[in-house]
C-alpha cells in the first residue's frame, strides 16, 4: 500500500543533491523510510540541516554542503560518504534552478548558470561516484529531467536544453555503464508543486491543471515515488528509460 514502510532500500546509502527542500526533501524521508542511509546534498545549509533532522526521526542520514558545480565539494561529499558508510548504492541528481527569459531577452549569465547546474552539475556528481560503483560492481543513478525537456516550454530554452540533455546523457550512460553493474535512469516530472512555482499565477496553475488528465498538479512525493521505483531492486531491469511523472499532461 503506498505510504507504508516497505524497506525496499535497506541498508542502502544515497546521496540526493537538492535535497533540502521540494523534490529532494520528499525523496530523502521517503528513502529513509524505506531504510536507507540518506546523504542529504544542498547549497543551503538550513534546509538540509533540517531536512536531517527529520530523517533522524525516522532513520539514518547526514547532511553536505554542496553546490554540484564545485566539483571539489562534490569530491568531498563523495569522500565524506565512503568514510562514513563505506559505498555509495544511489545518487538521486535532483538539484535544478531556473532562470526563465524569453530567449530574445535571456542573459548570457541565465544561459551559462542554468547549464552549470542543471547539466555539467550532473555530470560532475556523476563522474564523481562512477568509479566507486564500477568498482562495487552495482550501483543506480537517477537524474531529474522535465516535461520540458521532451516537449520545450516559452521562455524556458535554457532550462528545456538542459533537461533534455540529461536524457541524452542518461541513455549514453545507460549503455556505457550496463555492463558494470550500474542502471542509469531519468525521471521527467510534470509541474509540480514547488519553490520554483511559487511565482506562477493562479491563473496559469488553473490552466495546467485542466491540461491534466489526472486534473490535478504533481506533489513532490509523486515524484519521489518515481525515484523510489527506479532505484529500488523492483527496477533492476530498467536501464536508459526516462519516466514521465506528469499525471498524463504530454499524452
Amino acid at each position: 500500500m503506498k505510504g507504508e514502510i516497505g524497506m525496499r532500500l535497506e541498508n542502502r546509502v544515497a546521496i540526493i543533491t537538492g535535497a533540502g527542500s521540494g523534490i529532494g526533501r520528499e525523496t530523502s524521508l521517503l528513502f529513509a523510510r524505506e531504510g536507507a542511509k540518506v546523504v542529504v546534498a544542498d547549497v543551503v545549509e538550513k534546509a538540509g540541516e533540517e531536512t536531517v533532522a527529520e530523517i533522524k526521526k525516522i532513520g539514518e542520514g547526514f547532511f553536505a554542503k554542496l553546490d554540484v558545480t564545485n566539483r571539489e565539494q562534490v569530491n568531498q561529499v563523495v569522500k565524506d560518504t565512503l568514510e562514513k558508510y563505506g559505498k555509495i548504492d544511489i545518487l538521486i541528481n535532483n538539484a535544478g534552478i531556473v532562470q526563465d527569459a524569453l530567449v530574445r531577452k535571456m542573459t548570457e549569465e541565465q544561459w551559462d548558470r542554468v547549464v552549470n547546474v542543471n547539466l555539467k552539475g550532473v555530470f560532475n556528481c556523476i563522474q564523481a561516484v562512477v568509479e566507486v560503483m564500477i568498482a562495487q560492481g552495482r550501483g543506480v543513478i537517477i537524474n531529474a529531467s522535465s516535461v520540458v525537456g521532451l516537449y520545450g516550454n516559452v521562455g524556458q530554452t535554457n532550462y528545456a536544453a538542459t533537461k533534455a540533455g540529461v536524457i541524452g546523457m542518461t541513455k549514453a550512460l545507460a549503455k556505457e555503464l550496463g555492463r558494470k553493474g550500474i542502471r542509469v535512469n531519468a525521471v521527467a516530472p510534470g509541474y509540480t508543486m514547488t519553490q520554483m512555482m511559487a511565482n506562477v499565477p493562479e491563473k496559469i496553475l488553473q490552466m495546467m491543471k485542466e491540461k491534466t488528465p489526472l486534473s490535478r498538479l504533481a506533489e513532490p512525493k509523486d515524484i519521489a515515488y518515481g525515484y523510489l521505483y527506479l532505484a529500488s531492486d523492483e527496477a533492476e531491469y530498467v536501464t536508459g528509460a526516462v519516466l514521465s511523472v506528469d499525471g498524463g499532461l504530454t499524452l
